[in-house]
């Protein structure tokens, strides 16, 4: 089996609450998507899909990735996307760093493999844990009284985890944390994740402000350093997420003992394949995960789905349904949202073929 061409459709995702807000006073309405295929020359067909958090989240944007599958395609031409490892070093050899570029590639090779081997992605990955996958829902940063009302209509449909985007005001990021946790039962989690929007005083401000309040901190500040220097001034269970973008960086935060939770991005680690590196040895080491990406519609939602349903259960902390947040679908037979828990399909590969009336034209052609 032999790559023969990789191709790349654009297409929009509008939130359904109308926009997404956190810290810094960044927001988006619309998510600009890359869905990502791979034709073998015997016609079998692969598909990923990479999503930047808008171009000021991480070292990522839109059509940065649709440039890069232009300048790293034809160097895989003719290769065998089975051989999943090899074609990574190929990717790594062939354009250095942009680990999101390669995301969706590596994606389409995994549905490739379930694909041709008849299996599901999720027992490629390592076997099926568990019925169903847990998720969390973000919450859009606005007033406490309004994250509030949000937190409440989403745990009626069925969440018990909450991420809450602070990292503004440290005293109404106070408020907001006090209104949330003061309306949820003692079982649900609730995650404070400023985004890195705080600086190293406000983010022990407002630790020590919440100090008796059941809530996981994550990601306070901008740099390693002053993450692990509040870390280190507080009781909370504590998260790492925009930090970790490799293997070198988890090990240091374990050798730190820096965290108790990790958020492992798919597009940010460089797609499925070294995020399942990064996964197995948080499994080794005894290190809980969030397991998702920064955005995405359908094929990234299947994605995520595998990766989780993968991963013991007791290491897995939460994950999430993003084509849930949005208004368009781009595929069919995706993973969907059932009393705050999902599943990855049980078809072959990723369960998943894109919806190409939506998808619009080839934006990326290359064979």
């Amino acid at each position: 089996m032999k790559i023969r061409r990789i191709f790349a459709h654009r297409v929009e995702l509008p939130l359904n609450e109308g926009s997404y807000k956190w810290s810094g006073g960044k927001s988006v309405t619309v998510f600009d998507s890359t869905i990502v295929g791979i034709e073998t020359e015997c016609g079998l067909l692969g598909y990923g899909e990479v999503c930047p958090l808008g171009p000021f989240y991480l070292p990522a944007y839109a059509e940065g990735v649709r440039a890069g599958l232009r300048e790293l395609a034809p160097h895989l031409i003719g290769w065998d996307p089975r051989e999943i490892s090899r074609l990574n070093h190929r990717m790594d050899a062939a354009l250095k760093g942009h680990p999101y570029v390669k995301s969706g590639i590596d994606i389409a090779c995994w549905d490739l493999l379930g694909k041709a081997s008849g299996l599901p992605v999720c027992t490629l990955l390592g076997g099926r844990y568990g019925e169903s996958v847990r998720l969390y829902r973000a919450i859009s940063q606005e007033s406490p009284d309004e994250m509030a009302k949000k937190v409440a209509g989403y745990r009626a449909a069925g969440y018990t985890r909450f991420q809450l985007k602070v990292g503004g005001d440290p005293d109404t990021d106070i408020e907001r944390i006090h209104a949330v946790r003061d309306m949820l039962k003692p079982s649900d989690r609730l995650v404070a994740d400023a985004n890195t929007g705080w600086t190293q005083h406000e983010a022990v401000r407002v630790v020590r402000a919440v100090k008796n309040v059941d809530v996981y901190i994550e990601q306070p500040c901008l740099t390693y350093e002053e993450c692990l220097a509040v870390r280190r001034q507080t009781d909370h269970p504590f998260v790492l997420d925009e930090n970790v973008d490799s293997l070198e960086m988890l090990l240091r935060g374990r050798a730190d003992l820096a965290m108790d939770v990790v958020n492992l991005k798919i597009s940010k680690l460089g797609g499925l394949t070294k995020t399942r590196q990064v996964r197995d040895l948080c499994v080794s080491m005894g290190i809980a995960m969030t397991l998702e990406d920064s955005w995405g519609g359908d094929i990234t939602t299947a994605a995520i789905a595998h990766l989780a349903h993968s991963t013991p259960e007791e290491l897995r902390f939460t994950s999430t349904d993003f084509n849930s947040y949005v208004t368009v679908s781009t595929a069919s037979n995706a993973p969907q949202r059932i009393n705050g828990f999902m599943q990855a399909g049980t078809s072959a590969g990723l369960g998943i073929e894109p919806r190409f009336e939506v998808l619009g034209p080839r934006l990326v052609d290359v064979s």
